[in-house]
């Protein structure tokens, strides 16, 4: 297993909030993760909550602005936050733009030259990161569950929805829900998947729902309504509704009168995110 070098870890909530960095095989490059520990993993086996972060996101923003320590020590979860890209590649015009490249991975293997290489951040995710987690802390392989925030939404959607039964629960603040049909995801999508459009379908929530056939998964999805993402067309979640509806899969979608796309979002209802994914991991 690859070697582990701890960065940083601090008392929380009767547990630690740790950061490690490791050499990641499926992005060829050093990869720094943050990782909270409740107090129950000291004797015990814990499940694992993972989160994703968005845009322009490291794996610091989550731990620092979302305040889930508290519910996590609470309900005996492990959480998990990675970075939300490769970093350091050295790829002409990786650090560009803020929504493609660096800190903007979305959640994709990439097939296109020069990013399929390095830009492998579903197979880090969904395969890397969890066997690291599984063989070095007292995580509980059986027992995991996903979540994120709007890029990191559409990844946590996305990994549910691939791997039917793999997690035991999913949610997501204001997530990109139908990236093939918003700026966000057909600028991420041409740049790392190429211009056949058929190959983004593999990476949309919206289209994976139609195909999805796994057991049951208990949606949870909250959104701001003041979000100025949602009112400029790149969150599109009555799309993603509509296909879930049409398929009966469960989603609760909660519209937050006066909340935007911050993390102050997020801090808001985390706790209620924690709450229902114990449910499905401490069954």
């Amino acid at each position: 297993m690859a070697a582990l070098t701890q960065v940083s870890s601090n008392k929380c909530c009767g547990g630690f909030q740790k950061v490690f960095e490791h050499y990641s095989t499926e992005l060829k490059c050093r990869m720094k993760f943050a990782i909270y520990l409740p107090p129950k993993a000291e004797n015990a086996k814990c499940p694992v909550f993972y989160w994703l972060s968005g845009l322009t996101c490291t794996e610091q923003n989550f731990i620092t602005k979302a305040g889930s320590q508290q519910a996590a020590s609470e309900h005996g979860l492990i959480i998990v936050a990675p970075d939300t890209s490769p970093r350091g590649c050295n790829i002409e015009g990786e650090d560009e733009s803020w929504d493609f490249g660096t800190g903007a991975g979305f959640y994709v293997n990439a097939t296109e030259d020069p990013w399929k290489v390095n830009y492998r951040m579903y197979a880090y995710v969904t395969e890397e990161l969890p066997s690291l987690i599984n063989a070095h802390f007292p995580a509980d392989p059986e027992k995991m569950s996903i979540s994120g925030h709007s890029m990191g939404g559409h990844g946590a959607l996305i990994c549910a929805l691939k791997n039917p039964g793999k997690y035991k629960a999913v949610s997501a603040f204001a997530p990109i829900c139908n990236p093939m049909q918003c700026a966000w995801g057909q600028k991420a999508f041409s740049g790392y998947l190429g211009s056949d459009k058929s190959t983004w379908e593999a990476y949309d929530a919206t289209v994976l729902v139609g195909s999805y056939s796994g057991p049951q998964l208990d949606i949870l999805i909250d959104q701001g309504r003041d979000d100025q993402f949602l009112s400029a067309g790149q969150l599109l979640p009555d799309n993603l509704i509509a296909a879930c509806t049409e398929k009966k899969i469960p989603v609760v979608f909660r519209l937050q009168p006066g909340y935007d796309h911050s993390y102050y979002f997020v801090f808001s209802f985390i706790n209620d995110h924690i709450k229902h994914h114990a449910k499905y991991l401490n069954a």
